[in-house]
């Protein structure tokens, strides 16, 4: 049981400062089949205004090479420090029910 609350979808609501903010928007990129600003924001209840600021810190903190395309993120690499299987442990919504 997660000590956070979540949101609407399941997704853990973490503190401002928390890495985990980083970790779901991750997670989020990688599981929507659009992600966008706006649907990453949807799915795990961050500010739209924000999801950029996380993108970049991952690239540059973390080590993900996470590119725009348009409107869409895109991973091309999960970098040498984190693993896609642990990240996505975050997320356990469904993307139907999203």
């Amino acid at each position: 049981m997660s000590i956070f609350e979540v949101n609407e979808h399941g997704v853990p609501q973490y503190p401002k400062g928390h890495a985990g903010r980083l970790l779901v928007t991750l997670a989020a990129i990688h599981k929507l089949e659009r992600p966008t600003a706006s649907s990453v924001a949807e799915l795990t209840g961050l500010s739209k205004g924000k999801v950029n600021d996380y993108v970049e810190a991952l690239n540059a903190e973390l080590g993900t090479v996470i590119t725009k395309n348009g409107p869409e993120y895109e991973i091309q690499s999960w970098g040498s420090i984190l693993k896609s299987t642990g990240v996505m442990k975050l997320l356990k919504v469904h993307i139907g029910q999203a």
